[in-house]
């Protein structure tokens, strides 16, 4: 069993998407996400997926390394569309098997959903490949800001959303490091039959959460020792400017949203 996080790692390369502000990439990346949902026809399809090929080629991360970084979601969501090809009896009939029927608004609905929610997902691992954990964060600080000045924890939140992002990896190693002791002691995840490996998920399960709150309690110490007050006015060592080619970006993504939408009502 191998436990391999790639979304969310940075890629380093030298591309206009890695030179934008990160602000700029998130607001983009949600628009985009959201406005997947939008898609219903056959048009909007086809230009969502030119668009995010075009980010993608612009962003210089390799085609393989993002696809890779998806597929088990991209998997999934197409399974998941099989149940509207079998279960939805919208337009003309397609093939009838007894109580089976296929039918062209099934067949539709079975491609569309899972692609236009495959660029949504790679839209969002584009924008973590192309964005450092601490860009991210200053990001999130800088968008949750007016919570704070209104009393609520805007950095806190920030603080933890970028610690959850730090710790992907490490909780990924020790949870591989706990599968692998728990096959050399005989009690291998992957093996026998199903009852056996749901089982066997519950020891894997315990220890990591142990693991985790160890960790937890390591770090707040570390804060505390630091004198850390998340609530203080906090200066960062690269502050956030937007420059004209963040604009421009957000301008083609306010661009696409528009013409998007007009395909719809073609």
């Amino acid at each position: 069993m191998a436990l391999r996080i790639s979304m969310g790692q940075y890629v380093p390369r030298n591309s206009c998407i890695h030179r934008l502000d990160p602000r700029a990439k998130v607001g983009a990346a949600l628009a985009v996400m959201i406005t997947v949902f939008f898609v219903q026809t056959p048009a909007q399809l086809a230009f969502a997926l030119a668009f995010a090929a075009a980010v993608l080629a612009l962003s210089k991360v390799p085609a393989r390394q993002a696809l890779r970084s998806v597929r088990p979601l991209v998997v999934m969501l197409f399974l998941l569309g099989l149940f509207n090809l079998l279960y939805v009896r919208e337009g003309h009939v397609l093939l009838a098997l007894g109580a089976l029927r296929i039918t062209t608004g099934g067949l539709w609905y079975a491609i569309c959903y899972p692609l236009r929610f495959t660029v949504a997902v790679l839209m969002g691992a584009l924008m973590l490949f192309t964005t450092t954990p601490t860009q991210l964060t200053d990001a999130v600080d800088a968008c949750l800001a007016p919570l704070s000045s209104m009393g609520l924890p805007g950095h806190e939140l920030a603080m933890v959303f970028s610690l959850m992002l730090r710790f992907i990896p490490t909780i990924a190693d020790e949870a591989q490091a706990i599968v692998d002791a728990q096959a050399a002691r005989g009690g291998a995840v992957g093996e026998g039959s199903l009852a056996h490996r749901v089982r066997a998920i519950g020891p894997v399960v315990v220890a990591l959460l142990a693991s985790s709150a160890h960790h937890a309690e390591g770090l707040s110490r570390a804060l505390d020792a630091r004198c850390y007050e998340g609530g203080s006015a906090r200066s960062h060592w690269h502050p956030l400017h937007m420059a004209g080619r963040d604009w421009l970006a957000l301008a083609i993504c306010a661009a696409y949203v528009v013409v998007l939408l007009f395909l719809g009502t073609l």
